[in-house]
């Protein structure tokens, strides 16, 4: 189920006491389908009143104005230009994206915008977008990564059950390193 909401903005301010190597994320959606079992962002469904295990993986929140409002809040004066971290809560390209389309627009901002920026995820559906992220890549610094937890597919399925298997997420660094680009795996 998917819950479309306008939101207020789309630049998260991560909290100053946080040892992350980032300031500022992007979360396009709320909830995620991939329904990993140990994923940390589960409690954060409880502050819409929904529950932490089946309504994190089914009912997605998706911010349909995402892409307007980066293009927005770049543009501010106010703006510093920094580092922009997506798929950092919940992955911006779990199968949402795939209906809604947000991630090309918030690529064409923060590209027209020479706003550096990074990618985590563990879909596949990144491939998608590769033309947009290296003509980004051109004009500014873009860091890409792909999480695979496990190299055994049927661990993975039970742990991870929404994910594109491991060997299809390692197969898309692959076709993404083999583009020019660099691509981390995390494990």
């Amino acid at each position: 189920e998917f819950l479309e909401v306008h939101a207020r903005s789309i630049i998260n301010k991560v909290p100053d006491a946080s040892r992350l190597p980032f300031r500022w994320t992007i979360n396009p959606y709320r909830g995620c389908s991939h329904a990993c079992v140990y994923c940390f962002a589960r409690k954060t469904h409880t502050y819409l009143d929904l529950d932490s295990g089946l309504d994190f993986d089914t009912k997605i929140v998706v911010k349909v104005n995402a892409p307007e409002l980066a293009r927005k809040e770049l543009a501010k004066p106010s703006w510093g230009g920094e580092h922009v971290a997506m798929g950092t809560n919940v992955d911006c390209y779990q199968r949402a994206e795939g209906r809604y389309r947000l991630m090309p627009g918030i690529i064409g901002a923060l590209r027209d915008a020479r706003n550096p920026f990074s990618i985590l995820t563990k879909g596949t559906l990144l491939l998608r977008d590769l033309d947009l992220i290296e003509e980004a890549a051109q004009v500014t610094s873009v860091a890409l990564n792909l999480s695979v937890g496990f190299t055994d597919a049927e661990l993975s399925s039970s742990v991870e059950p929404g994910t594109p298997s491991p060997q299809r997420r390692l197969d898309a660094c692959a076709t993404i390193t083999d583009r020019g680009l660099r691509c981390g795996v995390l494990m």
